[in-house]
């Protein structure tokens, strides 16, 4: 290793999936698992885990035809990148309730939810051509991981 080089934790996974509400498992627990072996907190990695349940729902149930759609993953040091990219006709996102939705309404409450277990959310809508919801999130470890480790020792923190 060059010195000076610091050696970081980076994880990306892209899944294509079939335009299946069964396939929302798989991707569930891809992530979960890739986060859990990094130690990411269970609190944090359970935050992501439902906030990409309710983003492939999203998608799957209000972006029209389409055989397929992809789930990418970035992990690193300090956060997640999730994108659930659909190939279907797109759809308005402000018809989902991206203002803010009555606790009683019908629907809307995913997009809610999902604001308040990540960071950021974003609806990216092209009529014809798909859409992406963008979801990120600081993750915060496990004392004594070996990222938070790792992170202490770059502080320099022992």
């Amino acid at each position: 290793m060059p010195v000076g080089y610091e050696a970081s934790v980076q994880i990306m996974v892209v899944l294509s999936l079939p335009r299946d509400e069964e396939t929302i498992p798989v991707s569930r627990h891809i992530a979960v698992a890739a986060m859990s072996e990094i130690g990411v907190t269970e609190d944090c990695t359970h935050d992501i885990a439902v906030a990409l349940t309710e983003a492939c729902t999203n998608v799957l149930k209000h972006s029209g035809p389409g055989d397929e759609f992809e789930v990418s993953l970035e992990v690193d040091e300090d956060g997640c990148v999730i994108r659930v990219i659909d190939t279907g006709h797109g759809f308005d996102s402000k018809s989902l309730g991206l203002s803010h939705a009555d606790t009683s309404a019908e629907q809307g409450r995913g997009i809610e939810l999902m604001r308040a277990l990540v960071d950021t959310v974003k609806f990216i809508s092209k009529p014809e051509a798909g859409t992406i919801v963008h979801l990120e999130k600081t993750l915060a470890y496990e004392e004594g991981s070996f990222v938070s480790r790792k992170k202490a020792a770059s502080d320099g923190r022992r």
